[in-house]
């Protein structure tokens, strides 16, 4: 019995060892979820550093690398960056669906329209990604941008199946309503805008002074929306 149970600590102790390999994944993990919180704080240069540290580690670890790739896309606004990293990740996992959203948006912000439809569409083929709202919502922005309103209503409208009290839908179904001159609509679909979004919660005075103070922060070109939104409040 007394060889028996030294037998068994010796099998357990080896069980519950971790190899090098595993360290290594677990101190890459804890440096990836470091730099989410720095990130979600705005500590960009600390998120950044904690996520190379994490890649180093984990060189093929989808989540880090796409992590990376928004830091350059959000944050450093270095397009080519980001459609880089945001690749890499989806070399790991073709169907990573968080990637293919983000990869639409930094080719939109390129002005590679057709891409970016690609990528959103490919995003939404996932049936088990958790945000399809998200693919809709900027697949919509896309075809109002190229003036495709009715494929852009139609995206925005499944934007809203998905989750009812999504707010920028909304917003993007009242910009194509008036672009379209259905400017009874555009009023409809703006006041449902400010009633779900939480900055506002309906006071549409409030979203005025607001809508007003972002479009000075903006760059030029990118006033015309927030002159639209501003033209609706008055229907």
């Amino acid at each position: 019995m007394v060889v028996f149970s030294l037998l068994m600590m010796v099998f357990l102790t080896a069980s519950c060892a971790s190899t090098p390999k595993e360290d290594k994944l677990q101190k890459a993990r804890a440096h990836y979820q470091l730099g989410v919180s720095y990130l979600n704080d705005n500590n960009i240069q600390p998120a950044f550093v904690e996520f190379q540290k994490a890649l180093e580690l984990n060189p093929d670890d989808k989540e880090t690398l796409n992590a990376i790739g928004v830091i350059y896309l959000l944050k450093l606004e270095d397009y080519a960056k980001a459609v880089e990293f945001l690749q890499k990740a989806l070399r790991v996992d073709k169907n990573y669906s968080e990637a293919w959203n983000n990869l639409g948006v930094a080719y939109e912000r390129m002005g590679k329209y057709n891409e970016a439809i690609e990528a959103y569409k490919t995003a939404l083929q996932n049936t088990f990604y958790r945000n399809p709202e998200k693919a809709l919502n900027n697949l919509g922005r896309v075809y109002y941008r190229i003036r495709r309103y009715d494929d852009a209503v139609e995206a925005y409208k499944e934007a809203i199946k998905r989750v009812s009290d999504f707010p920028l839908p909304y917003y993007g179904l009242a910009l194509c309503y008036n672009a379209a001159g259905k400017y009874g609509n555009a009023a409809t679909a703006l006041r449902k805008a400010l009633e779900v979004d939480p900055a506002y919660r309906g006071d549409k005075e409030r979203a005025i002074k607001d809508l007003k103070e972002r479009k000075l922060l903006l760059k030029p070109g990118e006033e015309k929306d927030m002159d639209d939104l501003l033209e609706i409040m008055n229907y």
